[in-house]
């Protein structure tokens, strides 16, 4: 059972990007790469990166190409690792937890598009990705294989660890993006009762007062004691949350690298990869 036992406030590297403003057009925004570090890593994993919503484009500072967000952060994390910053990016699991598209300009919220070259991306240097499809998320481009795993009311065998998810979020199945939340709820159910490791959610459940998320989410996890619960969809000002029996760790435009909590012989120095 993988459990986190300390976040650490100070950032592994900062990442500047373009995001689609609230009041429209476009802003300059950071993304921060968090540590954290567990108990119960699989011994032939030295850590697991989890991020989410990451709905922003980096360009180019040449050709001003834009290149979506998360491509940049596969980029950054692989430096990083190459650099001893990080562990091995060969003992590193991904865990995607949707969102990972956005319109090319970043100058509008929402869309609706491929995010295959983010999951390539992360595939290439690293051990395995595993992750679920956000309701701004088209992955029918992704190509899969026995390390690189889209979960949609599934689970997977991976270094050891069970990991099972479910994508999308509810809502009106009309619109794309959004399962019925009867349905919705009937398939993280199945996925949360099969003895998963870690459950793979975008829309994920409550946590404390100031932590949104699903409350019929939270009672299915407590109900069957899902250890971890990795998810995204709403922006929490502190990540980590706890309930009766495990915790949950939201990764909504937060990139979380979590590391083997019992040697600090492989302790990275502090870096930063901040681009553009």
């Amino acid at each position: 059972m993988i459990e986190i036992v300390e976040l650490e406030e100070t950032a592994v590297a900062d990442l500047r990007y373009l995001n689609a403003s609230r009041r429209g057009g476009t802003e300059v925004c950071h993304l921060v790469i968090q540590r954290a570090r567990v108990l119960g890593l699989p011994e032939d994993l030295d850590a697991i990166i989890a991020t989410s919503d990451l709905q922003g484009i980096v360009p180019d500072p040449r050709t001003r190409e834009a290149t979506l967000l998360g491509v940049a952060v596969a980029e950054a994390l692989e430096e990083l690792a190459f650099d001893g910053v990080l562990p091995p990016a060969a003992r590193t699991g991904v865990i995607l937890a949707g969102d990972m598209y956005s319109v090319p300009e970043a100058n509008q919220r929402g869309g609706h598009g491929g995010v295959e070259a983010v999951w390539e991306a992360f595939a290439g240097p690293f051990a395995w990705v595993a992750g679920v499809a956000g309701n701004h998320d088209d992955v029918s481009a992704v190509r899969t294989d026995e390390r690189v795993v889209v979960l949609d009311t599934a689970d997977a065998l991976l270094d050891g660890l069970r990991i099972g998810g479910v994508g999308l979020i509810a809502g009106n199945p009309a619109k794309i993006g959004r399962r019925g939340e009867d349905d919705q709820l009937e398939r993280i159910d199945l996925v949360a009762a099969s003895g998963v490791d870690i459950l793979v959610l975008h829309e994920g459940p409550r946590g404390g007062d100031a932590q949104l998320g699903h409350p019929l989410i939270r009672a299915l996890i407590e109900e069957h004691g899902v250890p971890l619960t990795i998810c995204g969809h709403v922006h929490w000002p502190s990540p980590l949350a706890r309930h009766a029996r495990g915790q949950v760790l939201n990764v909504d435009t937060r990139v979380i690298v979590m590391t083997r909590a019992e040697s600090e012989e492989r302790r990275p120095r502090a870096g930063s990869a901040a681009r553009w």
